[in-house]
């Protein structure tokens, strides 16, 4: 083992308000009690300027340009849009977080939400506020096809989930795959095709280029009227004027919305008040900082072992 402070200390940079900051660094010093894992402004100048590598959430751009030495950044969130925008042309490699148990948390959020959708909740809590006592019809999960936007890790694990819950399954990926009972579409070509077979849609694409304003008045014209919508990946991945004009005339009967554009978000935003709309605050899939602090310990210890980088972010493609 190599000992404490063999290499220059690895800085955890985030933004000067990010409340979490504390609990990370003590966190991924449990997890790599052989570094030293201190913030970044703890860092004197020389040490600055040695530093190789440095751990990430949502960084000031300008803290990583005072790092000229730095070959790679981890990042501690799945989604790396915005470190990447930020970063621009910079040859840094990026490296984000990938962790089993983020893909769970997630499986189980997508279950609860298309379960509060297949049973109508939405609609008994309309009932509700009008003292209105009667039980909707009842439609079994095999007669329901549930679609996901997007196969990767956590499409994946969803996918099993609603497949336990008895649903039929779609999943539609830039590139087709195969995975077993799901029915699997690929490319723009054959997205329109998995709409128009989808009750309930779930996003959990990552945000890109191509997948900016994917669903948009188009792509949601495509789905049958009165399906509904989560989105669990990235608010930019909608068109918010799009959204509302379908949910207003009832082309789409409820969204669940997880995430925005803007966040939090502003209290003048349609989506707090609309009727068929329900707001979370970004809570789907929380990152665990205890699973999260070991991917990172191990995917450094490797790197301090045969100096060789993990899976980096492909910036063309965004993931």
């Amino acid at each position: 083992m190599i000992a404490n402070g063999a290499h220059p200390p690895i800085p955890f940079i985030a933004t000067a308000d990010y409340a979490k900051t504390g609990q990370w660094i003590s966190a991924l010093q449990q997890a790599m009690p052989q570094e030293q894992i201190v913030a970044f402004n703890s860092l004197s100048e020389q040490q600055r300027q040695s530093c190789q590598l440095a751990i990430v959430a949502n960084p000031d751009p300008a803290d990583i340009l005072r790092l000229p030495q730095l070959v790679w950044l981890h990042s501690v969130w799945a989604g790396v849009e915005r470190l990447l925008a930020d970063l621009g042309t910079s040859d840094l490699k990026i490296v984000r977080l990938v962790d089993p148990q983020l893909a769970d948390t997630m499986a189980e959020a997508v279950l609860a939400w298309v379960l509060y959708l297949h049973r109508d909740m939405p609609g008994y809590a309309r009932q509700q506020k009008q003292n209105l006592w009667q039980p909707r019809d009842y439609i079994k999960p095999q007669d329901k096809t549930v679609s996901l936007l997007g196969l990767g890790a956590l499409g994946e694990a969803a996918a099993l989930r609603l497949l336990a819950a008895g649903f039929k399954v779609n999943g539609w990926s830039r590139s087709k795959k195969n995975l077993e009972h799901v029915t699997c579409f690929g490319g723009l070509d054959e997205l329109p095709q998995m709409l128009a077979k989808t009750d309930i849609l779930v996003c959990l694409l990552p945000l890109t280029a191509d997948t900016k304003g994917l669903l948009n008045a188009a792509t949601l014209a495509c789905l049958p009227k009165g399906a509904a919508l989560i989105n669990f990946a990235r608010g930019a991945i909608i068109e918010d004027a799009a959204l509302l004009a379908a949910l207003d005339s009832q082309q789409l009967r409820h969204a669940v919305l997880d995430v925005f554009s803007q966040e939090p978000l502003p209290p003048q935003q349609a989506y707090w008040q609309h009727p068929q709309v329900t707001v979370l605050p970004h809570i789907s899939a929380p990152t665990d900082l205890a699973t999260a602090a070991a991917i990172v310990a191990g995917n450094i210890a490797r790197y301090r072992k045969n100096g060789q980088l993990p899976n980096s972010v492909d910036s063309l493609r965004g993931y």
